[in-house]
C-alpha cells in the first residue's frame, strides 16, 4: 500500500488543464495550415499532383486545401515553393459546416458550436454512441484515449456508452464501408431524437485515402445527416476534445 502511495505521489496531477490553459502538443504535430498566397503566383504551379487525396486544388484564383479530405502528411508543404504552405499548430479545426473546411487564407474561421437549443439539451451530459465504420483504429484509438485519466472526458459531462438507445449522438470513425453502411443507419434510427452526428477524421468526412473506392460510401454523409466535423488524419484527441467542447459551447468560436 505504501509503494502505492508513492508512485501516486511520484506522478502527481496527471490530467491535462486544456482548456483553461493552452495545450501541450507533440513538436512534429500538424494543425491547422497556413496558406501565402502570394508565393503560389496565382495557380498551383509545381504543387498540382502533390496531394495524394486531392485536398490541394485552386477556387477563384486561390490555392485551397480542404482539411475535410486532408490526411495531414506534409506533403505539400514539402513539394510547394518555400513557405507557400505551412502547417501550424493549432489544434481547433472542428466545425459545422462541410464548406468551411475548404480554407484558403491564413486565418480561416471555423464555428463549431450548436444552436442554443442543443446546447441546453446537451450541454451538461452528452451521451456518445462510437461506431467504427471501417476505420483503420487510428482515429478509434485518439476516441478512447479521451476517457484516461490525462484527458478525463467525463469531467466535461462527456460520456462513451455501450447502447444507442442510452445515447444522445454518434460519433463515426472510418469511411463508412458497405458492410457498416447498414449497421450505422439502424444505430442512427435507435438514437432518440434530438440527436447529434460527429464525424472524425478523414476518413468519416469524405472517405480519407479510401474516397471513391466501390466499397466505401466516402464518409458518413453520405448515410446520415452530420452536425459536427472534426478533421484529421488521425485527429489529436486534443482536437478531438476541442471540437466536442466548442460544439457544445463550452468554449468560444473563434474567429479569424
Amino acid at each position: 500500500m505504501l509503494s502505492i502511495i508513492l508512485a501516486r505521489l511520484k506522478q502527481r496531477h496527471r490530467t491535462i488543464k486544456y482548456p483553461r490553459k493552452p495545450a501541450v502538443l507533440p513538436d512534429r504535430f500538424r494543425g491547422m495550415p497556413v496558406i501565402d498566397q502570394a508565393k503560389f503566383g496565382g495557380g498551383l504551379g509545381p504543387c498540382a499532383g502533390v496531394c495524394p487525396v486531392g485536398a490541394l486544388a485552386e477556387r477563384n484564383g486561390k490555392v485551397t486545401i480542404d482539411l475535410g479530405r486532408c490526411l495531414f502528411c506534409g506533403e505539400c508543404e514539402k513539394g510547394c515553393p518555400a513557405g507557400a504552405i505551412r502547417f501550424s499548430r493549432d489544434p481547433q479545426l472542428a466545425t459545422r459546416d462541410r464548406q468551411t473546411l475548404i480554407v484558403g487564407g491564413s486565418e480561416p474561421v471555423l464555428k463549431a458550436a450548436l444552436d442554443e437549443k442543443s446546447r441546453k439539451l446537451f450541454g451538461r451530459s452528452l451521451k456518445l454512441r462510437q461506431v467504427c465504420a471501417g476505420g483503420c483504429n487510428a482515429c478509434e484509438a485518439d476516441c478512447n484515449v479521451l476517457n484516461t485519466v490525462v484527458f478525463d472526458l467525463g469531467r466535461f459531462g462527456i460520456q462513451f456508452v455501450a447502447s444507442p438507445r442510452h445515447a444522445d449522438g454518434v460519433l463515426i470513425t472510418g469511411p463508412v464501408t458497405k458492410n457498416m453502411e447498414l449497421a450505422l443507419r439502424k444505430t442512427y434510427d435507435a438514437v432518440p431524437d434530438p440527436k447529434l452526428v460527429i464525424a472524425v477524421g478523414a476518413c468519416a468526412i469524405n472517405g480519407g485515402p479510401y474516397v471513391d473506392h466501390p466499397e466505401t460510401c466516402n464518409g458518413a454523409g453520405a448515410v446520415v445527416p452530420v452536425d459536427v466535423y472534426i478533421p484529421g488524419c488521425p485527429p489529436h484527441p486534443i482536437t478531438i476534445l476541442d471540437g466536442l467542447l466548442r460544439a457544445l459551447g463550452k468554449i468560444e468560436d473563434r474567429a479569424g
